[in-house]
């Protein structure tokens, strides 16, 4: 087995900013370009969005997996995913993930654990997205923002897994909740 080495402080490829450039401000996202300096001295640019992060939910009901199906523009087509949503400033990621499984789903988290954070898309940008795991779960009231419109289902780990194999389930988030929660079923852990 190949090892990788401990970090060699000597080597440095950070990567200095030198001018930046706005490109765009929206309501979810930033979008601007870098001028770098590289480790060789050349220079080179960096097209970076800036995003105010996420929160998400693995929200187990009976024994099923609650999610919801939207439909995502970016990909034109509709998308089954667990419970989620940006932060509000600076929204502690927990908070974010209880208003958003209550918001999206109509139940309310009596606890919440963190299983993880993790960077959505490093190579271009820096949104940083904590999953939280629930299986204790009651009635709340379901609030969608205006422009928002989903079904909600509660699903077992077998058809979890078939909306996996037809690209029902594509994105990263909902992928490692599936298979964090066929973990937490073989293993009881997480």
């Amino acid at each position: 087995m190949t090892t990788i080495p401990p970090n060699n402080d000597s080597a440095d490829f950070t990567e200095p900013t030198i001018h930046t450039e706005p490109i765009f401000h929206g309501k979810v996202i930033s979008l601007q370009v870098d001028t770098v300096k590289l480790p060789d001295g050349k220079t080179a640019t960096r097209e970076i969005v800036r995003h105010p992060g996420a929160a998400a939910v693995i929200a187990l009901l009976d024994g099923k997996l609650l999610v919801v199906e939207q439909y995502r523009k970016p990909m034109d087509k509709l998308q089954v995913e667990i419970p989620a949503g940006k932060l509000d400033g600076d929204e502690d990621p927990m908070e974010a993930a209880r208003r958003e499984l209550e918001e999206e789903t109509g139940y309310r988290a009596k606890s919440l654990r963190k299983l993880c954070n993790f960077y959505t898309s490093p190579g271009f940008a820096d949104e940083e997205l904590f999953v939280y795991f629930t299986e204790e779960l009651e009635p709340g009231q379901m609030k969608l923002d205006d422009e928002e419109f989903l079904n909600v289902s509660a699903i077992t780990l077998e058809e979890a897994l078939e909306l996996i194999k037809e690209k029902r389930i594509s994105d990263a988030k909902t992928i490692l909740a599936v298979y964090a929660w066929r973990l937490y079923l073989l293993t009881g852990e997480l």
